[in-house]
């Protein structure tokens, strides 16, 4: 809502909220009002009964987020007696009894804290949540697709259970396709009665540009490139978006240097989840109150809505993996109705710059990676399978498989898939039989997981080092990297020498440094689209030429072009590249397939073929094999999935937090859903024309 006029996203939504019992879906850009659309309306429905029910679950990804929001929602509420709620973590206790013993209004929560209700405060469910209507979840995105997203939908629908009314979900992003998907997400039951709400924001302007400054040999990113990163930033407030937690920290040391030059002492923050909450929500009440040019160094920490303040605008260093992650980032800037979104991106070598063009390409043609859903999601089955046991202190054989065939998450899953989960739990002791009664309980097994502090999150963890500074809190660093007393690093966008470790305790003492290495951490790029991957294709295919491009990085994609021009391939063709030593396929169709291809291959000829750790999917083959021979070969008989299990390496296979408890059929099924499309891949194989050609002349 824009001083007194509603924006479009508003005029759209409010009376559907008004005027309907529907579910609604709304997807418009950042900064649209998106969470006014929602909640200005609700409000105005549970303004008579608020006070004395809670009315209104807004369920957000974030506990930042959260607590973002906490002061926007409570403006909306200030000429009404609706209370808020917050529940997460950094909550005080004396807090959430107040809505315990009184429950009212709208409580604000994640998904784990939600969780940690239905086992902990299983005597106040039904009290706190009989009278819900409401319940908005933000940057629905970001759950669909996830194991959070599997268990925020159960637990959705236990909650119904202590209902009086099926409540109304209303789902907020900026980013999302597939709507099918989505509704069937949304109401399982009745998907075409949910509403959908697209506003479009087309006629926003878009300022953009790519610049191109090759690393070196070891990776490292050019002065030059921080040198021109300073001066577009200089004046401006801007986010600087990096793609690894290292490159934040080197990135902002980097940047403060040049500042420092220039008399400025801290121009540039560090923002990401292995830095202290205190130190994160510092820098970002910094920049959202700064009058002066500063700027935020960071990962996708600050890719979902938390608000900062009138960004003048965005910078990317080194492409994104998805365009939909593009965008959500891009919406940053650009906040005020009448502000262009500014856009410049960095890229520090060939596969990077080609992928940026490709997602921008799409961005630009409206396309956004489709929701996938999570497939046969037996994990979260095992875990809500303890939780359910815990929330009704013990249930019978035929109440729990009711219960689990009326949950949206678990409805498609086959019974005797079932079945043989809850027999397996019973046999490891995550469950046991109360004799007599026949009721399942939690088990020996189950209760220590249960009672371990982090069974509310579905989600994997990664091991890390407290990194203390005195008293104060840093980080963190991560456990899987070997670090030494004596030996520097960057954390929080400062220097430090670590001056003692307490491995037992997971702690690192550090002091300050005057130089130093970019820290490590493991991490996992996730999945690429099979259309980006083809988009990446079509531009080293085509002459199509593109302005935004600097003459570096147009020079490199005219060099990196002349290696397929030459021998014309076109784009309904597939390079398998002859170097000294191997062969290498270049097969441009996405992170599933080109790993299904892997297994296909090594099934169809039992010899050693892997993927070459790149942006952009290489597939590694002995020199000795012919390609049209193994093409043949394959293609020459009929395939099933169960032919490709021998031929998965361990570390390949896909592992959650919870799949290690499922038996081992469970878990290749996960794997099957999840990783692996055979049809695909065989489809893939018959429509491309493969081209050998050899590179050691």
């Amino acid at each position: 809502m824009k001083g007194e006029r509603f924006t479009l996203v508003q005029d759209q939504t409010i009376p559907l909220v008004m005027q309907t019992n529907s579910d609604i879906i709304v997807s418009a850009n950042t900064a649209s009002g998106k969470t006014e659309a929602a909640f200005l309306p609700i409000i105005t429905k549970i303004e008579e009964s608020a006070q004395t029910e809670l009315k209104v679950l807004y369920i957000s990804p974030l506990k930042a987020l959260i607590n973002n929001q906490f002061d926007r929602i409570e403006r909306l509420c200030q000429n009404c007696e609706i209370r808020i709620f917050r529940w997460h973590g950094d909550v005080g206790q004396s807090h959430k009894n107040k809505l315990l013993n009184n429950p009212s209004g709208i409580l604000q929560i994640t998904p784990e804290s939600l969780e940690s209700l239905f086992i902990n405060k299983t005597g106040n469910l039904l009290a706190l949540f009989q009278g819900v209507e409401f319940i908005v979840i933000d940057e629905i995105h970001a759950f669909i697709d996830s194991q959070r997203g599997a268990q925020l939908r159960s637990l959705l629908s236990r909650m119904t259970s202590y209902t009086r009314v099926r409540p109304r979900i209303i789902g907020l992003s900026a980013t999302i396709r597939n709507f099918d998907l989505i509704k069937q997400w949304v109401n399982p039951k009745h998907p075409e009665e949910v509403e959908v709400i697209e506003a479009s924001d087309e006629d926003k302007e878009l300022q953009y540009s790519l610049m191109y400054f090759p690393a070196g040999k070891d990776g490292k990113i050019p002065l030059e490139l921080f040198e021109d990163l300073r001066n577009v930033t200089r004046d401006y407030q801007a986010l600087i978006f990096c793609n690894s937690r290292g490159t934040v920290e080197e990135t902002t040391v980097m940047l403060n240097r040049l500042a420092q030059k220039e008399g400025i002492q801290e121009g540039y923050f560090a923002h990401h989840s292995s830095i202290d909450k205190a130190e994160r929500e510092y820098v970002e009440k910094k920049l959202a109150a700064s009058r002066i040019p500063q700027s935020i160094v960071c990962t996708s920490s600050l890719e979902l809505g938390i608000d900062l303040g009138e960004l003048d605008l965005v910078c990317q260093l080194d492409t994104t993996f998805t365009v939909s992650s593009l965008k959500q980032r891009m919406g940053r800037s650009g906040r005020k109705q009448e502000d262009a979104q500014i856009l410049q991106m960095y890229s520090t070598n060939e596969d990077s710059l080609i992928q940026s063009i490709a997602v921008m390409k799409l961005l630009l043609e409206g396309w956004i990676e489709p929701a996938s859903g999570y497939p046969v999601p037996y994990d979260i089955a095992f875990h809500q399978i303890i939780s359910l046991c815990q929330e009704y202190n013990g249930l019978t054989w035929s109440q729990l498989l009711h219960t689990l065939e009326e949950n949206a998450t678990f409805y498609k899953l086959q019974k005797k898939d079932m079945v043989s989960l809850i027999e397996y739990m019973v046999r490891t002791e995550m469950l046991e039989i109360v004799p007599g009664l026949n009721q399942y309980i939690v088990g020996l097994e189950g209760e220590r997981l249960l009672r371990g502090r982090d069974f509310y999150s579905v989600f994997m963890v990664a091991l890390y080092y407290d990194v203390y500074c005195g008293m104060r809190k840093i980080g963190q660093l991560d456990k899987g990297v070997r670090f030494e007393i004596g030996e520097n690093v960057i954390l929080a966008g400062k220097l430090w020498t670590i001056k003692d470790m307490d491995t037992k305790k997971n702690k690192i003492f550090v002091k300050t440094a005057v130089n130093a290495k970019k820290p490590k951490y493991l991490s996992d790029p996730g999945k690429i689209h099979r259309k980006l991957s083809e988009t990446m294709f079509e531009v080293l295919c085509s002459e199509e030429q593109f302005q935004y491009l600097d003459a570096n990085a147009t020079e490199c994609l005219v060099g990196v072009r002349q290696k397929y021009s030459q021998f014309h391939v076109s784009d309904n063709q597939r390079v398998v590249w002859e170097l000294r030593e191997v062969l290498v396929l270049e097969p441009y169709v996405g992170t599933v397939i080109c790993n299904t291809l892997i297994w296909l291959f090594r099934a169809a000829s039992g010899l050693d073929i892997k993927r070459r750790p790149s942006q952009i999917e290489r597939i590694i083959l002995p020199k000795a094999v012919v390609f049209s021979d193994l093409l043949e070969k394959i293609l020459s008989r009929v395939w099933d999935e169960a032919d490709l299990v021998l031929f998965i390496r361990e570390s390949e296979w896909v592992v959650t937090k919870y799949s290690p408890y499922l038996t081992d059929e469970l878990q290749r099924k996960m794997h099957m859903k999840s990783e692996i499309d055979l049809m695909g891949a065989l489809k893939y194989l018959e429509s491309y024309h493969f081209v050998t050609i050899s590179l050691t002349e």
